[in-house]
């Protein structure tokens, strides 16, 4: 699928934009309008409901180009992709046109995170409960990426009925009553993908969930956490590219006066691009391998779900921090713009599931051991 037509148009405006965005802690009106245009809103879901048929090797090459402009808008998108792909995986009943609108103009996201069980997505704190032939919902949720921008949000809670631990996701539109923004988001990275505590108090019909009564942990594990963990690899491929880009640009360039040498005649600084440089090929070729296996899932496909975010952030922060060193005193001024990818690469390694906990479960899955 050759998306560049469709591509090109985005990435010049989240390239206008970017800088503004970062300074100012904006939401990134001018790109998420371009992603509506182009109809990348609708990439990953299925032609019959007015997507483009993509699959996980198209999302890593979208994010990765976006991220490597503005890591703010490939964020935002990587959240409408991640909760667009729940909703297509158990269209919920009360919604039948759903899925049609978030292939073109309708922005969705995920409300998991909890204060409760913090970077433990899987698990909230908050429960639903029946009043009548309604189901209450009241949860605090923090961390909600395009909060008070998104007209959907893909919320969890723990369900109404006896079972311990049982989780529904629900469908809730932004104009409905109860749901507020409920708090402020200043980030030390990602500053314009208004990351803000939420609430959510409604009433909520059965045909607002996705999937069956309690089938939410598992919609969360096979369909929301796959599409999330490699798109967030893929972000960070797009950063540590622009920072590579950025230093080899800056150290071919920039020349001691009283010696005549450039930064790139010294062999050190030439040995830290090459490291950065095969330790960022060697983490695409795992993500694009991760995203071939996604397509086509076989025994090894969950591993890579489990490793390949984590490998990636933590590429991600390897080379942004060689690029600053490389680049010295002029890394920490605006016009390399070095120092905000080096920030925006610190929000994946915590993002949940934060690195740490993937490679728990990594090292869980490859002794015999259960996840949960």
């Amino acid at each position: 699928m050759d998306l560049s037509d469709r591509l090109e148009p985005v990435l010049d405006s989240a390239r206008q934009s970017a800088r503004e965005v970062d300074a100012d802690g904006s939401f990134p009106v001018q790109a998420l309008d371009a992603l509506r245009r182009s109809g990348l809103l609708g990439l990953t879901l299925p032609p019959r409901e007015g997507g483009l048929g993509g699959g996980p090797e198209e999302l890593v090459e979208v994010l990765s180009a976006l991220a490597a402009v503005c890591g703010s808008t490939a964020m935002v998108y990587l959240m409408h992709v991640s909760a667009a792909m729940a909703v297509a995986a158990a269209p919920p009943a009360g919604h039948p046109t759903l899925l049609p609108r978030l292939a073109s103009d309708s922005l969705a996201t995920l409300a998991f995170s909890e204060v409760g069980s913090r970077s433990h997505f899987w698990a909230p704190v908050s429960r639903a409960g029946r009043e009548g032939d309604k189901i209450a919902l009241r949860a605090a949720k923090s961390w909600v990426t395009s909060a008070g921008h998104a007209e959907v949000y893909v919320m969890s809670t723990l369900a109404p009925q006896a079972d311990e631990g049982a989780v529904d996701l629900y469908v809730v539109l932004a104009d409905s009553p109860g749901v507020e923004v409920a708090g402020s988001w200043r980030g030390l990275g990602l500053r314009g993908n208004a990351s803000s505590p939420m609430r959510f108090e409604l009433l909520a019909h059965d045909g607002d969930r996705i999937g069956e009564p309690g089938g939410g942990f598992d919609l969360m594990l096979q369909s929301v956490m796959p599409w999330f963990n490699v798109g967030n690899a893929a972000v960070s491929l797009g950063l540590a590219q622009a920072a590579l880009d950025a230093t080899v640009a800056h150290a071919s360039g920039a020349r001691f006066q009283h010696t005549g040498e450039g930064l790139a005649d010294l062999p050190t600084i030439r040995a830290q691009l090459s490291r950065i440089a095969l330790d960022l090929a060697m983490a695409r070729a795992y993500v694009e391998k991760a995203a071939r296996s996604l397509a086509a899932p076989d025994d090894s496909t969950m591993l890579h779900v489990l490793g390949v975010k984590a490998a990636a952030n933590d590429m991600a922060l390897r080379v942004t921090d060689t690029a600053m060193r490389v680049c010295g005193g002029a890394a920490f001024s605006e016009h390399l713009q070095l120092e905000r990818f080096f920030r925006d690469a610190r929000a994946g390694h915590v993002m949940a599931p934060t690195a740490d906990v993937l490679y728990d479960f990594y090292g869980k899955a490859i002794t015999g051991r259960e996840l949960f």
